[in-house]
């Protein structure tokens, strides 16, 4: 009678085990499904979409009709889309750097014990916070060539006034400053947050090894730095080859077109001559480069 009895227990529980490992699940995917079908929505459906769209020659009104590849084939030959490409390029090189040094020289100042250091951080991460596109609309005022705050300092210095914005050499290079001064502001508390995750005994023993501050910093804190380096090099790559907001609220891809970025170029092609599935192509294209120049340094960050 036990054996019997035993067998009918396991047999019982068996199912009751299964619905009280099933029912922990179901409740999770009930609070998980809303977001879940809101990436879904919002994420992958319009970017299979876009993909359909970019092997059309439709615009964003009509479906027009199946070319292929020929949208990316164009793209070869397109000497505005390569010039776009080349200003994307240079904006890269000089931000990207220059962003993650300056941040990290904020974050080794903003690292001391001062007085109302608080304070300082707050100030230098505010900018970054702050949109693009208030900051776009603010650096036309700041750069202005014939009322703007910078001209008026330089003349108060007897120095020549400088086009800025408006002159074709300079916009660019504005353009980069102008970022700089918003965006340093991430690199900054990132690193700042690396350098107070640094064990205290690991520089201390540096130190009483006779290690000077500037061999702690190149030997010690630099190396303890490196993850968050190869995080920032990726995200501000991704934020420069991404550049639209601030272009399109100062100068518009101009003087003669020397500010027009890829996406610029992009958006210009898609929603101003309606080119859509030309766009859409251009905007895959930067996808696959953008995945690729971040595996790349994020393999190199690795080693």
């Amino acid at each position: 009678m036990t054996a019997p009895a035993m067998s009918g227990t396991a047999r019982v529980s068996a199912p009751s085990a299964r619905r009280s490992r099933l029912v922990p699940q179901l409740t999770g995917w009930g609070f998980v499904f809303p977001a879940t079908l809101v990436i879904v929505g919002l994420s992958l459906f319009p970017a299979v979409w876009a993909l359909l769209l970019s092997l059309r020659d439709g615009d964003l009104l009509t479906g027009g009709d199946f070319v292929g590849l020929a949208n990316y084939g164009d793209m070869l030959g397109d000497a505005e889309l390569a010039a776009a490409a080349g200003h994307t390029l240079l904006y890269t090189v000089l931000f990207v750097p220059g962003s993650v040094v300056l941040g990290l020289a904020l974050a080794l100042a903003l690292n001391l014990k001062i007085r109302l250091i608080g304070f300082y951080r707050t100030c230098f991460f505010v900018p970054y916070v702050v949109s693009a596109a208030a900051t776009g609309i603010l650096s036309n005022f700041v750069f202005d060539p014939d009322f703007g705050i910078v001209n008026a300092g330089l003349k108060a210095l007897g120095l020549p006034a400088m086009g800025f914005l408006q002159d074709p050499d300079q916009a660019m290079l504005t353009l980069v400053a102008i970022s700089l001064w918003g965006g340093v502001g991430m690199p900054a508390v990132v690193y700042l947050a690396a350098l107070q995750d640094i064990p205290r005994m690991l520089i201390e023993a540096a130190r009483v090894d006779g290690g000077a501050g500037r061999h702690v910093l190149r030997h010690v804190v630099l190396p303890q730095l490196r993850p968050a380096t190869v995080f920032l090099l990726i995200w501000q790559t991704i934020t420069a080859l991404q550049l639209f907001d601030l272009v399109y609220t100062t100068t518009k891809g101009q003087p003669l077109d020397s500010t027009t970025t890829i996406v610029f170029y992009l958006y210009r092609q898609a929603f101003q001559l309606f080119h859509s599935g030309y766009g859409t192509a251009i905007a895959y294209v930067l996808f696959i480069v953008t995945l690729a120049v971040s595996g790349a340094v994020l393999w190199r960050g690795a080693k």
